[in-house]
């Protein structure tokens, strides 16, 4: 089997684990449906997530960055079910927080746009235009892994991991892992570095599981309060730490 083959299995393995990845928000939106409220959760990691997989499927075209067909087809899947996150959001929120989401979305459209036509108006060749287009993806894709850094830093202050969900933490270092290889195989900078911060945030985010597992309040201790329960809460129902 030739590296190219090889590429494409590893692809393939990447495309399913990144699907279970975009599908990880669904119990959120099923409990949104079911009490017909958005209550405080925020649309910000969807949206950004929407143009992150906007950027990464312009990045994979054929007259940008040849040879990339499965880094369209799972950013392609990711832009469709983001836009159903999106539009359930809207749906149920109320009149201001509706006028957030279609600001928001203007302005992603704007940008997404002027990104395009800037690149194909003043850059003639694929290296040029892929490297314009993977500078902007791996900083959309560095700031979408981030997201879970408040909640690393709330483990180690509460000593409990009862927030980090640990299949999530794995299916995201498994998906930074399995790109890396990707990469590598027909070396593709832009996807080593964003994935590769991935797979570094899902390792501490493991490890950090490993440490504190055991001293995580066990939810049937109903007189206990669990560590994190004084701490506030952010817009998206995430747990933040004082400061």
């Amino acid at each position: 089997m030739n590296t190219y083959a090889i590429r494409n299995v590893v692809g393939i393995i990447g495309n399913i684990i990144s699907f279970f990845l975009f599908l990880s928000p669904a119990p959120t939106f099923y409990t949104i449906i079911k009490r017909k409220d958005v209550e405080e959760f925020s649309p910000n990691p969807y949206m950004a997530t929407l143009l992150n997989c906007a950027m990464w499927v312009f990045y994979g075209l054929p007259f940008v960055t040849p040879h990339s067909t499965l880094v369209i087809t799972i950013n392609g899947f990711g832009l469709f079910i983001e836009s159903v996150y999106i539009i359930t959001y809207f749906i149920f929120a109320n009149k201001k927080k509706r006028m957030y989401v279609s600001s928001v979305l203007v302005g992603e459209i704007c940008f997404f746009v002027l990104v395009v036509g800037l690149t194909f108006g003043l850059l003639h060749t694929p290296h040029k235009r892929s490297l314009v287009a993977g500078i902007l993806c791996v900083a959309f894709n560095i700031l979408m892994y981030a997201m879970p850094l408040d909640v690393m830093w709330m483990v180690v202050k509460t000593k409990s991991v009862e927030y980090m969900p640990f299949y999530l933490s794995l299916a995201g270092f498994l998906n930074g892992c399995i790109w890396v290889i990707y990469a590598l195989l027909r070396f593709d900078l832009f996807i080593l570095i964003s994935n590769g911060t991935g797979s570094i945030l899902g390792a501490i985010q493991l490890i950090l599981y490993g440490c504190f597992y055991s001293s995580t309040p066990k939810r049937d201790d109903k007189n206990k309060p669990s560590a994190a329960d004084e701490l506030p809460t952010s817009t998206d129902g995430r747990i933040r730490p004082s400061v």
